[in-house]
């Protein structure tokens, strides 16, 4: 038996229109409760209900479309499945986008946004959910596209069993060069490792590599085969300058 599609309302209510004029500088839940009916059209939760029809018949799970904004949030802002579930009910931020202003219990459980979570991977529709969103940003100008791919992109969220997006893998690996340099010099002490990378990283002539997401960092317009060829000479100039510092070392 197929989800139901979900149909919240488009225009806010009193209440949100309030929520929403105290989280201005949270952009990126403004923009999904704005826009959260024209990313999930009727096509698309079309789409995302598919994923359900090998499912038995019972009870219809969760609307996809609300899993799949709570898998964006979650992506965005890098908490854990039990964190989600917590911020439905704690977080009035997220019960705006997710239409459930002053639950008192979750609006799906936990395993009900992990099942979710695996068919939608299972199905390469992770990538169509980020394309989609990144999409609509762009269009309706509700959000920055390049910073929304650059955060879903670098999630690990969609990496349950995937290897992580290249770039990152990259960023990463230099960072992990440059903190073995930060230890060995003993450039700031221990709890304070990010200080002590962008230290050895801007003497290094990378400062880049001080980002946690190298692709954020770059902030290219990944759609461009252009742009993504002059970031990539930016990263063969951070290996180059953090090769030829670490010979530099005793």
């Amino acid at each position: 038996m197929r989800p139901r599609t979900w149909q919240p309302p488009v225009e806010p209510s009193r209440a949100e229109q309030t929520i929403l004029k105290a989280i201005k500088r949270a952009k990126l839940f403004v923009f999904l409760r704005l826009h959260r009916h024209e990313l999930f059209n009727e096509a698309f939760q079309q789409e995302l209900a598919g994923l359900y029809d090998d499912a038995s018949k019972g009870h219809p799970p969760v609307p996809p479309a609300q899993l799949a904004l709570a898998l964006i949030l979650q992506a965005y802002a890098g908490v854990s499945d039990d964190e989600v579930i917590e911020a439905t009910v704690m977080d009035r931020r997220w019960q705006l986008v997710l239409n459930c202003l002053d639950a008192e219990r979750p609006p799906f459980a936990k395993g009900t946004l992990v099942g979710f979570q695996r068919r939608l991977i299972e199905a390469n529709a992770d990538r169509r959910l980020i394309e989609q969103t990144i999409e609509i940003a762009s269009s309706s100008g509700g959000f920055g596209p390049r910073t929304l791919r650059a955060a879903l992109d670098s999630s690990p969220l969609w990496g349950a069993g995937r290897v992580e997006d290249t770039w990152n893998l990259m960023g990463h690996a230099l960072r992990k060069a440059v903190g073995m340099i930060a230890r060995r010099q003993g450039w700031g002490p221990a709890e304070n490792r990010q200080d002590a990378i962008a230290r050895v990283a801007a003497a290094a002539g990378a400062p880049q590599l001080a980002a946690s997401s190298l692709k954020a960092a770059l902030d290219a317009d990944w759609d461009d085969p252009a742009a993504r060829a002059q970031a990539l000479a930016v990263v063969l100039e951070c290996l180059s300058a953090v090769e030829t510092f670490i010979a530099a070392q005793p």
